[in-house]
């Protein structure tokens, strides 16, 4: 198995890097990404650095494990001792407080109250799929931005695939520079499509049918204001999508020793790579501890039989039969991490152990923070 041995993953290393600005977690659904991002956002804050966490988990786990009531889309300061002399920030994307902002920062007010008010963008700030992502990175442009913090560390969104914020920006911007959106919003915006004449009025009564009116009097009115804001909107996108590939981003693959995630965790490097998106390493999360690795599993299973065969010290059987399991899902673990590092040579790797009850305070928080610390590759 040592054919595909993983190199280290030294986290401490980057996080005390003063260059690196931006650190963006990414993974399958349900491998820890908002617990590494945290647990890497405090550990970097007790080693000097002012982080910054930025989550879009709607669990709100990561208020709790910081021991706030609540995050908000306003940056909290959590009471942590920093003897480095760091600080520690944290906040939930508030998706559509985020699409208000960044309207009313490219509008002028009276613009930005009629896009504000419209039915249309109401719904599409709330739920259009993409939003949430292009959200996620306009808010990371702007904590950018505004410079107070040296470290940016960013929880990627719960979504089918955690590259998609990648895409968002062409997303939304393809919907709203579509055909189907210039047309509907056509007799407002007048143009070419008016010299149609009678032609253009019939398909638009069919349209008035199946829609509704109001419906399309919101679209054409949706259009027509947002037309001025919208190249603003696409060049902050294009800017966050840059800042993506610049030195000083790091991005950190999160997966558990299982099958399907580790594929995932492959598609993510392949895509970044692609990207040209700078990597900083694996972190393989809930890993297996084996407290007697010299005990093998089929020692362990005959010894636990004799005591069974015996009736002798049955919790000491117990014990054994649990030691052979975790010896043989190790080997397991390990097996998938080896495949990995063969088909990604190179890239480091970091083991944070399985523990026995899920992270729901600062010391467990630094107890992952000190996994990602050691910076050994994993054995």
């Amino acid at each position: 198995m040592n054919g595909g041995q993983s190199s280290a993953f030294d986290v401490d290393a980057l996080l005390d890097d003063g260059d690196t600005r931006i650190v963006v977690c990414c993974g399958s659904g349900g491998v820890g990404k908002t617990t590494m991002a945290a647990a890497l956002a405090l550990r970097a804050a007790e080693r000097g650095r002012h982080a910054v966490v930025i989550t879009v988990d709607p669990a709100r786990r990561l208020a709790q494990s910081l021991g706030l009531t609540e995050l908000d889309n306003t940056p909290r300061p959590v009471p942590t001792a920093t003897d480095g002399g760091g600080s520690l920030h944290a906040m939930m994307l508030d998706m559509k407080r985020t699409f208000d902002e960044t309207v009313e920062a490219h509008a002028d007010p009276e613009r930005a109250a009629q896009i504000l008010g419209n039915p249309f963008y109401q719904s599409l700030s709330s739920s259009f799929s993409g939003t949430q992502e292009y959200m996620a990175m306009e808010k990371l442009g702007q904590l950018r931005r505004s410079g107070e913090w040296d470290l940016i560390v960013v929880d990627t969104p719960p979504s089918r695939s955690a590259l998609d914020f990648l895409d968002a920006p062409k997303r939304l911007g393809r919907f709203l520079d579509g055909r189907l959106i210039r047309f509907l919003s056509a007799p407002a915006r007048g143009g070419a499509l008016r010299l149609l004449g009678a032609g253009i009025g019939l398909v638009t009564g069919v349209i008035t049918k199946v829609l509704g009116a109001q419906l399309l009097r919101d679209v054409q009115s949706f259009v027509g204001a947002f037309d001025a804001v919208f190249g603003g909107f696409q060049e902050r996108a294009d800017q966050t999508y840059r800042l993506l590939q610049a030195r000083g981003t790091a991005f950190v693959v999160v997966a558990v020793p299982e099958n399907d995630a580790l594929r995932e965790a492959s598609y993510f490097v392949e895509r970044l790579s692609a990207e040209r998106m700078p990597l900083a390493g694996l972190v393989l999360n809930r890993t297996q501890r084996v407290l007697a690795p010299g005990l093998s599993a089929e020692r362990g299973t005959a010894a636990a039989e004799t005591l069974e065969e015996s009736g002798d010290h049955p919790l000491a059987a117990a014990a054994l039969r649990l030691h052979a399991e975790r010896v043989r899902r190790r080997h397991r673990e390990l097996r998938l991490r080896d495949s990995f590092a063969a088909a990604h040579p190179g890239i480091g790797m970091v083991e944070v152990p399985a523990r026995p009850e899920d992270v729901h305070d600062l010391a467990a928080l630094r107890e992952i923070g000190r996994a990602l610390g050691d910076g050994r590759a994993p054995g």
